[in-house]
């Protein structure tokens, strides 16, 4: 199992594993919408007046999706999962700022803040790591060498 998991690792990288893990949430994050589907929810008006939660949950589903396949591409390709990635932080953040001026929902405004930074800020930071920034660590002398 450990060897599976070492395997898989080192497949990925460093951004891969962002990006399957960040998949993963998404996709969970939009079936718990779809399991336990909430009526009316606090300032998110401006999406269900177009359609009902669970199908915006979709949005997350699918997102989701694209973003963990992209984890299996390599560096330079991968761009389209990290664009996947900011699309449904962004359109709630955009509905709960629109919840705020229209009065709708006060503390939207920080929920909004919330998944701009927490989740869009992240991802387009993940986005810029380069796969082998950081240096190896230094090997420990051995016994009785001098350097």
């Amino acid at each position: 199992m450990r060897a599976a998991a070492r395997r898989l690792r080192t497949r990925l990288g460093r951004r891969g594993q962002i990006l399957l893990i960040l998949g993963i949430g998404k996709v969970c994050w939009g079936i718990g919408f779809i399991a336990a589907p909430q009526q009316n929810p606090a300032g998110l008006s401006l999406l269900t007046d177009r359609c009902s939660l669970a199908s915006w949950a979709w949005l997350w589903i699918v997102a989701g999706v694209v973003t963990a396949g992209s984890a299996f591409l390599r560096i330079g390709r991968d761009w389209g999962g990290f664009l996947a990635a900011i699309i449904p932080p962004s359109v709630w953040a955009t509905a709960y700022l629109s919840a705020v001026l229209t009065g709708e929902y006060e503390r939207g405004g920080f929920v909004a803040l919330w998944y701009l930074t927490s989740h869009v800020g992240v991802i387009m930071w993940a986005s810029t790591v380069p796969e082998y920034s950081v240096p190896s660590p230094p090997r420990r002398a051995r016994k009785g060498k001098a350097p």
